[in-house]
């Protein structure tokens, strides 16, 4: 499928503009279904956009008890520590908007119902998402994944080479992200190019050789950003400093 793609200054017009797009595409949703649903990213880019969707002028155009929310991946650390994704998308929006708590699907966290057994704590999100779709295997409808682009080309927490990349079900522990720190979850392409959109986001210069990859069609091994793919639509929401690679 065809790569559309949104060009954009610089990143805090980047962050903004998605923002924006976001929003329109969370309230359309629920104007056709009642409902909407969105899979966070973590990451710089993951975060900025979410500060920008808080402050938007319109932010409440959109009933947010009536929007489902899911992450992409999840540092296997304990609840409410800073550098788990969900402990920063609330400090940057969940915790200022209505959100009905049975909505907002956070990924386990060492010491819950799975205790420290990572991969336990992937098959109980597998289950949730199962349980929310009503169907064995099958993720439930999600709108827009968002996912931000690393350097090396990863998305969610998959990684080049890994074997993460090969994985039929919903979700996978990855034991050894190149990244800190090492042990996480999360979703796998069949999860993710479930979605009706999936979202790329990609600032600054270091992205440019995994932006070119994208657009140029890579190996997923070598590049797994060029494994996802929305069902409807696949956006590249990248800023200038990013977006020079692929004419080198």
């Amino acid at each position: 499928m065809s790569v559309d793609v949104e060009l954009h200054d610089n990143a805090t017009e980047l962050a903004r503009g998605v923002a924006d797009a976001l929003l329109t595409r969370l309230v359309d949703a629920q104007t056709r279904h009642g409902v909407a649903s969105v899979v966070l990213t973590g990451g710089g880019m993951g975060i900025a956009l979410l500060r920008e969707l808080n402050a938007h002028p319109d932010r409440d155009t959109l009933d947010w008890r009536r929007v489902d929310v899911w992450f992409g991946d999840e540092r296997f650390l304990p609840e409410g520590h800073p550098d788990r994704n969900d402990t920063q998308a609330q400090d940057a929006l969940l915790d200022a908007v209505s959100l009905d708590p049975a909505r907002v699907h956070l990924m386990p966290s060492p010491g819950g119902p799975a205790g420290d057994d990572v991969d336990t704590a992937a098959e109980l999100y597998a289950r949730k998402l199962e349980q929310v779709s009503g169907t064995p295997g099958v993720a439930p409808h999600f709108d827009v994944c968002l996912l931000g682009l690393g350097p090396d080309g990863h998305v969610a927490s998959l990684f080049p080479g890994h074997d993460s990349l090969d994985a039929t079900t919903l979700t996978v522990a990855e034991h050894d992200s190149p990244k800190p720190p090492p042990v996480r979850i999360s979703l796998t392409y069949p999860a993710i190019n479930s979605a009706a959109e999936v979202w790329l986001l990609a600032s600054g210069a270091e992205k440019a050789l995994a932006v070119r990859g994208r657009l140029t069609g890579a190996e997923p091994s070598e590049i797994p950003a060029v494994g996802v793919a929305g069902r409807e639509r696949t956006v590249l929401w990248v800023d200038e400093a990013a977006y020079p690679g692929v004419s080198q």
